[in-house]
């Protein structure tokens, strides 16, 4: 292994916050390359790269360093992508033609669904409240990004932009601001 992305990778374990955005921005414009091959759509392939970094922090500390630092990523990325085809393919089944059975057929049922069940409103504000509070934790940077990102669908381009920032600036600050909120959120769940 490449003896500086050791070095990175020790870094980063020990929670040098400078690792981490080298080790982005090192490793990025190849994730993002293999991604968008797989998946064939700019802002998918954002997400899923994004997705990818923060799976291999995660699993950092199950780095072997006998093997490529970039081959890991690569297979992370891989498997990400292949989870969202899973998660994509949904079976479905027309909704007029009747189920048979072995003696005879059965016609479906399907409530009307126009408006939500009041209950199904009530889980739904609550969801949405306890996620913008967690937005609304988060430190001003962070927010700043992930509004203009998932409240305003900017392109990390655009936010670079507007941001005056560097390209691997925002995607950092993205990274980490999700990592916050999936740690917030899932602390907010249990709690």
């Amino acid at each position: 292994m490449d003896p500086s992305n050791s070095n990175l990778i020790h870094a980063a374990l020990n929670g040098d916050q400078q690792a981490y955005k080298e080790i982005v921005n090192r490793f990025y414009g190849k994730i993002f390359a293999l991604v968008l091959r797989m998946v064939k759509n700019r802002q998918e392939a954002e997400d899923l790269t994004q997705e990818t970094f923060i799976k291999a922090f995660n699993s950092l500390a199950t780095f072997n360093s006998e093997y490529a630092f970039s081959t890991w990523l690569y297979k992370i990325a891989a498997n990400t992508c292949i989870d969202h085809f899973r998660k994509k393919r949904l079976l479905t089944f027309p909704l007029d033609n009747p189920i048979t059975m072995q003696d005879s057929e059965m016609q479906r049922e399907y409530p009307d669904q126009q408006e939500p069940e009041p209950d199904n409103r009530l889980i739904n504000k609550e969801r949405t409240t306890i996620i913008e509070d967690a937005i609304s934790s988060l430190p001003a940077k962070y927010r700043q990004v992930i509004i203009l990102r998932h409240k305003r669908d900017k392109s990390y381009e655009e936010i670079a932009e507007e941001l005056a920032l560097p390209l691997g600036t925002v995607k950092v600050r993205i990274f980490r601001a999700r990592e916050m909120l999936k740690k917030a959120l899932r602390d907010q769940l249990r709690g």
